[in-house]
C-alpha cells in the first residue's frame, strides 16, 4: 500500500506546546489519531489568535475544515509535550492550506506531519465565500517554502 507523503516546511512562523493527556490515548496506550486531530485543531486555533483571528472570524469569514491528512512518524505518550508547528500557503480564491509538524519536545522526535484545507465560509446564507485580499496578503508574506 502506497503511503500518503507530506514533507516539512523550511519554516513555521507560529509554534504551540501541549501536553498529551491520559485522555488522549487509545487502546494501544498512544496518542490516538482521533486525539491527534483534536490537538491540530487546538494548535490551528491558536495559530488564528496569533494574528488576531477566529475560525468564525477570520478577517471576516468564517472558516471551515475541507480536509485533513495526516502522516504518523512516531508515538506520543500520557504527558510528553508536542510542539506544533503551524503555517499557511497555498491560497486559493476561497481558501489556504495549514502546515502542521508535530515534535516531542524532550527529544526531538518527529511525531506527525499533518496538513487541513480551510474553506471560507458564510455560516448564515450556507455558501462558500471569497478569501479576503488583506487575509490572502498577509498569509502570502510568510516565507514558508
Amino acid at each position: 500500500m502506497p503511503r500518503l507523503k507530506l514533507k516539512p516546511l523550511k519554516k513555521y512562523p507560529f509554534c504551540i506546546e501541549i501536553a498529551v493527556r491520559t485522555t488522549d490515548l487509545n487502546y494501544g496506550g498512544h496518542l490516538g489519531n482521533d486525539s491527534l486531530l483534536s490537538l491540530l485543531h487546538e494548535a490551528r486555533v491558536a495559530y488564528l489568535a496569533f494574528y488576531g483571528f477566529t475560525e468564525l472570524d477570520c478577517g471576516g469569514v468564517s472558516l471551515i475544515m475541507a480536509d485533513a491528512a495526516i502522516v504518523y512518524l512516531g508515538e506520543a505518550f500520557a504527558g510528553d509535550i508536542l510542539i506544533f508547528e503551524v503555517s499557511a500557503g497555498e491560497l486559493s480564491r476561497c481558501g489556504f492550506r495549514l502546515f502542521y509538524h508535530v515534535i516531542r519536545q524532550n527529544d526531538g522526535k518527529e511525531i506527525a506531519l499533518a496538513e487541513s484545507g480551510m474553506v471560507c465560509y458564510d455560516y448564515k446564507q450556507g455558501r462558500i465565500k471569497k478569501f479576503p485580499e488583506k487575509i490572502k496578503k498577509l498569509f502570502s508574506n510568510l516565507d514558508n517554502s
